[in-house]
């Protein structure tokens, strides 16, 4: 039995001084992660987007990993998500089950598609968190103007929560294969067959679309305020101009009625 632990450490993690300051054997490499082979049957994935996998390694060396790895990290988490899987061995055919599964052979290319799907599910967690605490804060909003009327924000904090929004969505986007599938899989059918028990098991492209439609809520909501604080925006103005008009023929009818005198 193999165990397959996942953690969402941080926002981000800096792939390139990772490999160049954890020398160990790089079994695969790209701009966004990092796939170590550290024994026969002991594994590390760290992906940029802030997440770490571990396969077959005991808590005191996943902490340990954690430690050394956290300097290249931003935004370290103040609690990590985090997601256990296990693999059963020699079994006859692939069998799919809940947090486990069964597989013919523990090559390292079926332990690559494991361990990369146990965790792009730990990084819809943390990003369906983000999310819903991004609704959490619009439906506030809303819930105000549905009860007085008018909206209780500012436009620095609306441009912030817009910010956040679109650095969401811009991560999401940029990191997550829910779609696609590694390159290996369109040559081998068995790992194709994983790849896609996998994504099924852990509901990854229903989860990713639940994530998309929150940050099109959002998106919705934000897009009102602006339009209500550019309305607000533009009566105050039209009242500036309507008040400066008023002065200055105020100012006129006083000069020529002290001429008249």
């Amino acid at each position: 039995m193999l165990k397959v632990a996942s953690f969402q450490i941080a926002d981000s993690i800096d792939i390139k001084q990772v490999q160049s300051n954890f020398m160990k054997t790089v079994y695969y490499s790209d701009n966004d992660e990092l796939y170590y082979q550290i024994a026969a049957d002991q594994f590390i994935y760290v992906f940029k987007y802030g997440i770490v996998c571990f396969l077959n390694h005991t808590e005191s060396a996943i902490a340990d990993f954690i430690k050394f790895i956290s300097p290249y990290c931003k935004n370290i988490l103040p609690t990590k998500l985090s997601e256990e899987f296990e693999i059963e061995t020699s079994a006859p055919h692939i069998k799919f089950g809940y947090n486990k599964i069964e597989i013919t052979s523990a090559d390292i290319e079926s332990l690559r598609i494991i361990m990369l799907n146990v965790s792009e599910s730990v990084a819809l967690d943390h990003y369906s968190q983000q999310t819903n605490k991004l609704l959490e804060e619009t439906n506030r909003h809303t819930e105000t103007l549905g009860h007085n009327g008018k909206l209780a924000i500012s436009d620095k904090n609306l441009k912030k929560i817009i910010g956040r929004t679109l650095n969401l969505k811009n991560r999401i986007l940029e990191n997550l294969y829910i779609f696609d599938s590694p390159d290996e899989t369109w040559e081998d059918e068995n790992l194709k067959k994983l790849d896609v028990g996998l994504k099924k098991t852990f509901d990854l492209q229903v989860r990713f679309r639940d994530i998309s439609e929150g940050l099109g809520i959002v998106k919705e909501n934000l897009e009102l305020f602006k339009d209500l604080l550019q309305s607000k925006s533009s009566r105050t103005l039209e009242w500036i101009v309507i008040i400066l008009i008023f002065i200055e023929v105020t100012n006129l009818l006083l000069d020529k009625i002290l001429k008249l005198k």
